[in-house]
C-alpha cells in the first residue's frame, strides 16, 4: 500500500470513528435542531413542561390522512412535525395517522360515526389540470387517556380568509391545540368558577354549551349573593373560595351590599367576567301584530361600580352593516330579514384572546367607553368602521331595515363592545360609607384582571330567535360563530398562570405557491421545472462525452 492511498484511508477511517461515537452518544442524550426562521418546530416552556409531566399513555389519532391539495398535505406535514416534537419529549404521548375515507365499503358507516361525535367534516375544492372535484375531509384529532377523550381541532376556517391564510393561521395554532386538549385530560386539580343568580341572570339553556366547555379546564358553582342576607361576610368568605366569577346578563339590579361583596372580591384578586345588556331588548317582543316594541334602559346600579374601574357601558344599542339577517314566519316558511341589530365582529387579532377567532355574533349590544384612571385597558371587540349607535329608550320594528337604507350615515363605527381590564383596582366604595362592616376591608386591590362585554347574548351563540341552531351553523350565513372560542380564551387568560394561552401568540409564516399564476403559466412552469434541468443534463453528458473521447482519441 503505497503512501498516497493511507493518506486517504486515514481520514475515511477517523471519519467512520465519530460517526461510532455520535451513535453511541445518541443513545445517552438527545437534541434535536430547529432550523426554521419562524421556531415553529420550538415547543414553548410550557408546553414542555406540561409534556413531561404525562404519567400514564396518552393516545392521540389524527384523521387528516389522505391524497390531499397541497396546502392541506402541508397542514398534514405540520401536524406530524408537531406531534414527533411533542413526543420526543415523552414517548407516553402515542399517535396515528387515520384516513377514514380509505376503506370505501365502511367508509360512509366510518364518516356517520365521526359525524354523531362532533368531528364535521370540511369540503375542499380541488384543481388539478383544470379537472376540478370535491374532496372531503376531517381535519380533526382525538386525544384519550383512559376514560377520557377530548376532539382537537386541526383547521382554523376564518371567514374573509383565504384557503392559505386558513392554513397558515391552523398550522400556529397546533401547538396550542394539542397542549389545551393534553391539558383537559390530565389536568386534576381545577380552578374554581363562580356562576352568579339571584339577579335575572340568562336562563341555563342558553348558556349550557359554553358551561359544558368551561367544566372540561375548571369546576364551577352555582352562587347566590343574597344566600346568606344576615351573614355579608361569610358570603364573602365564600365567593372569596373561587378564582373567578361568572356574571350573564342580570336583569335585576344589584343591591349596595351585593356590590360591596363583589368589589372586595376583586379587591381580593377575584378574577370576573361581566357580560352586560345595559337597554332591555329581545327578539320575542316583535312577534305581535305591530311586529314592534320598545326599547328601555335596563338600570342594574352598576355604573359607580364600573366607572371606578375604568369604564362606562352606554344606554345606546349599536346598529352595523356587518351583521346577520334573523329569521321571520310568512306564508312561504321562514324568510330572513336584514336586522343591523345582530352585528358580527371581526377579530383585530391584536391579542391571545381575539387571535385567529372567526367571526362573532351579538345581539342588541351596547357600547363602552374607557376611562383614565392607570387601568391597562386592551379592546378585544369593535363593531365594523360602517356602524353607528342609537340611544334609548327607541322605537323598534321588526321591518325596520327592509326600506333602502341611507349607508353614508353608518359612518361612526369601530365602537368597543368589549375590554379587558389589568392592574391594580380601586375600590368601588373607597372614601364611601359601606354598607356593612366586613372584619378586614381593601380600598387598593391586588393586581387582577377583568373582562367587561357589553352584550349578555354573546354566551347564546348556539340559539337564534330562542331556536337551537342545528349543528351550530347560522343557515343565513352558513358560518359557525367564534362565540365560544373566544369566550374559552377570555376565561382562560383570566385564570391561566402557567402561560399556556401565550401559546396561541406563536407567529408561522409558511410559503404557498401562487395558484392562479400557477394555472396561468402552467406550460411555461412545466418546461421550466422539468425541462430545463433535463436540458442541462443533456448539454452536460454531450459535453462530457465529447470531452472524454477528445482526451482518449490521441
Amino acid at each position: 500500500m503505497n503512501s498516497q492511498t493511507k493518506k486517504n484511508i486515514l481520514p475515511l477511517l477517523l471519519l467512520f470513528f465519530v460517526l461510532i461515537l455520535l451513535n453511541i452518544a445518541g443513545n445517552f442524550y438527545f437534541k434535536r435542531f430547529d432550523l426554521t426562521q419562524d421556531k415553529r418546530y420550538t415547543l414553548s416552556e410550557s408546553t414542555i413542561k406540561l409534556i413531561e409531566n404525562i404519567q400514564e399513555p396518552v393516545f392521540i389519532d389524527v384523521f387528516l390522512d389522505g391524497n390531499f391539495p397541497p396546502e392541506f398535505k402541508r397542514l398534514q406535514n405540520e401536524t406530524r412535525q408537531i406531534l414527533e416534537e411533542f413526543r420526543s419529549h415523552n414517548s407516553n404521548l402515542i399517535f396515528q395517522f387515520t384516513n377514514p375515507l380509505e376503506d370505501e365499503s365502511q367508509a360512509q358507516q366510518y364518516v356517520e360515526e365521526l359525524i354523531k361525535l362532533g368531528f364535521m367534516p370540511t369540503n375542499i375544492n380541488s384543481n388539478k389540470k383544470g379537472k376540478k372535484e370535491v374532496i372531503q375531509i376531517f381535519p380533526w384529532a382525538i386525544a384519550n387517556q383512559n376514560e377520557k377523550s377530548v376532539r382537537v381541532p386541526l383547521l382554523i376556517n376564518n371567514f374573509g380568509s383565504s384557503p392559505s391564510e386558513n392554513i397558515n393561521s391552523s398550522v400556529q395554532l397546533l401547538e396550542f391545540a394539542f397542549a389545551d386538549a393534553i391539558t383537559k385530560i390530565t389536568t386534576e386539580k381545577k380552578k374554581r368558577i363562580a356562576v352568579l343568580k339571584g339577579n335575572g341572570e340568562l336562563a341555563d339553556k342558553y348558556q349550557a354549551d359554553y358551561l359544558l366547555n368551561l367544566k372540561e379546564y375548571y369546576q364551577l358553582g352555582e352562587f347566590n349573593l343574597d344566600s346568606l342576607q344576615d351573614n355579608p361576610q361569610k358570603i364573602l368568605e365564600n365567593l372569596n373560595r373561587f378564582d373567578a366569577a361568572l356574571i350573564v346578563k342580570p336583569t335585576e339590579a344589584f343591591s349596595d351590599s351585593e356590590k360591596y361583596i363583589l368589589d372586595q372580591f376583586v379587591m381580593n384578586g377575584g378574577k370576573s367576567m361581566w357580560l352586560i345588556d345595559k337597554v332591555v331588548a329581545d327578539i320575542d317582543s316583535l312577534q305581535n301584530e305591530n311586529n314592534a316594541t320598545l326599547a328601555f334602559p335596563r338600570e342594574l346600579n352598576l355604573d359607580d361600580l364600573f366607572f371606578k374601574y375604568g369604564v362606562r357601558i352606554n344606554y345606546q344599542l349599536v346598529q352595523d352593516l356587518l351583521s346577520t339577517p334573523i329569521t321571520a314566519q310568512s306564508a312561504q316558511g321562514d324568510v330572513p330579514i336584514d336586522w343591523l341589530y345582530s352585528p358580527i365582529i371581526k377579530s383585530n387579532n391584536n391579542h391571545t384572546i381575539n387571535k385567529n377567532i372567526n367571526l362573532i355574533k351579538l345581539e342588541f349590544t351596547n357600547t363602552i367607553d374607557t376611562l383614565k384612571n392607570g387601568i391597562k385597558k386592551t379592546i378585544l371587540l369593535k363593531s365594523s368602521p360602517q356602524s353607528k349607535v342609537v340611544g334609548a329608550p327607541l322605537q323598534l320594528n321588526l321591518y325596520e331595515f327592509m326600506e333602502e337604507l341611507d349607508e353614508q350615515s353608518y359612518n361612526k363605527g369601530n365602537q368597543n363592545l368589549g375590554v379587558l381590564l389589568e392592574g391594580k383596582f380601586n375600590s368601588g366604595f373607597k372614601n364611601r360609607v359601606k354598607p356593612f362592616a366586613l372584619s378586614s376591608n381593601l380600598d387598593n386591590g391586588k393586581e387582577n384582571k377583568m373582562i367587561i362585554i357589553a352584550d349578555g347574548d354573546i354566551v347564546n351563540y348556539n340559539y337564534v330567535n330562542k331556536k337551537p341552531l342545528n349543528g351550530g351553523i347560522d343557515q343565513w350565513t352558513q358560518q359557525i360563530y367564534g362565540n365560544k372560542e373566544f369566550l374559552l380564551n377570555a376565561m382562560n387568560y383570566l385564570l391561566d398562570d402557567s402561560g399556556l394561552i401565550n401559546i396561541r401568540n406563536k407567529e408561522v409564516k409558511l410559503a404557498f405557491l401562487d395558484k392562479e399564476k400557477v394555472e396561468k403559466d402552467y406550460t411555461f412552469i412545466q418546461l421550466l421545472t422539468v425541462g430545463l434541468p433535463i436540458l442541462f443534463l443533456f448539454l452536460f453528458a454531450t459535453l462530457f462525452a465529447y470531452l472524454r473521447k477528445r482526451k482518449y482519441a490521441r
